[in-house]
């Protein structure tokens, strides 16, 4: 029996000590294996950075990474080490996102990521506070956050034909410097709030959205001076666009107008408009051109157009009125 207990325990012992020996070589294999990793993510990183050494250009004493049409789905860590980086051009690389230490290039004045696959702007963004230029079209993003509002040095923001962009936050309404937006391609149904509170946009482009009628507050837009909304459900103007008096440039094609309101001729900066495709209510011709020349200028749908219809469209009134009274007057007579 005694000895019987003995071989048992010295199994045991036995039993313990190969284990402690397989938990110790796992243990070093472990260790082998993340070594190993590590080394691959170290060559990695070296060979990363060294090909985006090659692809830094200086343009016009800026510094500028430039990659198009080569496969970064990606941006590595090492990308820090190129700190003194002004711009971003990314084109066409399959970039899938926005690396949240983007924040810490804080020399950045131009990023351009546009016709990737990049699905959102991360909230680092905010902390770019010499950006100029963010382009961001042609990707799949959704939503932008309020974030981007503390880019006060923001000039220009492009956003087209993202598709599924409905909404801008109300923060952005506070950028100070944004004379540049376009938003068009999107699902926009109205002119954002944010938009209309920004101080000092210029250049605004809504074009192939989804928007049916334009906001009363369109007029607190007074640095406006080109306004794009072409390819969208536009039914009427409100009055207040007469209030606009920077505008130069309206385009307004391929939407679902029946009348081009009086007002317009009140905006006396308005200098290129766009009525084609609309179903309006008159057919109205041109006057005949004196030379070939002035034909040749002269725009359909256009400025001449707008004026011809404007008092085509008085005159018709007119006439009905008249029609209106001297019915009456015979009425009156009759009795």
């Amino acid at each position: 029996m005694s000895e019987n207990v003995v071989c048992a325990g010295a199994v045991n012992a036995v039993k313990e000590l190969w284990e402690k020996r397989i938990k110790t070589i796992n243990e070093d294999l472990k260790r082998e294996r993340e070594f190993h990793q590590r080394l691959v993510r170290i060559w990695e990183e070296r060979v990363n950075l060294t090909r985006l050494k090659e692809k830094v250009t200086r343009e016009n004493g800026r510094v500028i990474l430039k990659i198009e049409n080569e496969e970064w789905k990606s941006l590595p860590s090492s990308l820090l080490k190129l700190s003194q980086l002004q711009e971003w051009q990314l084109h066409r690389t399959g970039l899938l996102k926005i690396p949240e230490f983007v924040g810490r290039f804080q020399n950045l004045i131009v990023l351009d990521l546009s016709r990737n696959t990049i699905s959102e702007i991360p909230r680092g963004i905010g902390l770019l506070t010499r950006l100029q230029e963010l382009i961001l079209s042609y990707n799949k993003i959704k939503t932008v956050p309020k974030e981007l509002s503390n880019c006060a040095s923001l000039e220009k923001l492009e956003l087209a034909v993202n598709r599924d962009i409905c909404d801008l936050p109300q923060e952005l309404g506070g950028l100070p410097k944004l004379t540049h937006l376009d938003l068009s391609m999107n699902s926009f149904t109205t002119v954002p709030a944010a938009v209309l509170a920004m101080p000092a946009l210029e250049w605004l482009d809504m074009g192939s959205n989804q928007i049916e009628q334009l906001p009363d507050a369109i007029e607190r837009m007074q640095t406006l001076h080109t306004l794009w909304l072409q390819r969208n459900e536009i039914t009427c103007l409100p009055e207040t666009i007469r209030n606009m008096k920077s505008l130069g440039t309206l385009v307004l094609c391929n939407n679902k107008l029946q009348d081009i309101p009086a007002c317009l001729e009140e905006i006396s900066s308005l200098r290129f408009v766009n009525f084609r495709d609309n179903p309006l209510k008159m057919e109205v011709k041109l006057p005949p051109s004196e030379s070939a020349e002035e034909e040749e200028e002269q725009e359909l749908f256009g400025l001449q157009f707008m004026h011809t219809y404007i008092q085509e469209a008085r005159r018709g009134a007119d006439n009905s009125a008249g029609c209106v009274t001297t019915s009456a007057t015979s009425v009156d007579t009759d009795g």
